[in-house]
């Protein structure tokens, strides 16, 4: 019994974000199969789609080594406590 092939989806590193045309954000990806490239693809998200990935990926990088890791200052807006928060306190 064969195992089935191993997939890694990873940024390309050389590209940025973009905006297309129409208005969707496009993410380059490349494609490995077994460590070996197997192709570029482009994830395309809506600006709804891009603004929920921002925030899930904001939530899912605030915790308390954040803080040690960036200065406070530093931190963009989504991954600084809100006021009257009862998450991280920062100091």
């Amino acid at each position: 019994m064969s195992s089935a092939p191993r997939m890694q989806v990873s940024r390309v590193p050389s590209k940025p974000v973009r905006r297309d045309e129409d208005g969707t954000l496009v993410i380059d990806l490349w494609l490995r199969r077994d460590g070996g490239f197997e192709s570029d693809l482009a994830l395309r998200l809506s600006p709804a789609e891009a603004e929920v990935l921002h925030a899930q990926l904001c939530y899912a990088l605030d915790d308390a080594t954040t803080a040690v890791i960036t200065p406070v200052s530093k931190l963009p807006d989504c991954r600084k406590p809100a006021v009257g928060s009862q998450g991280v306190h920062w100091p």
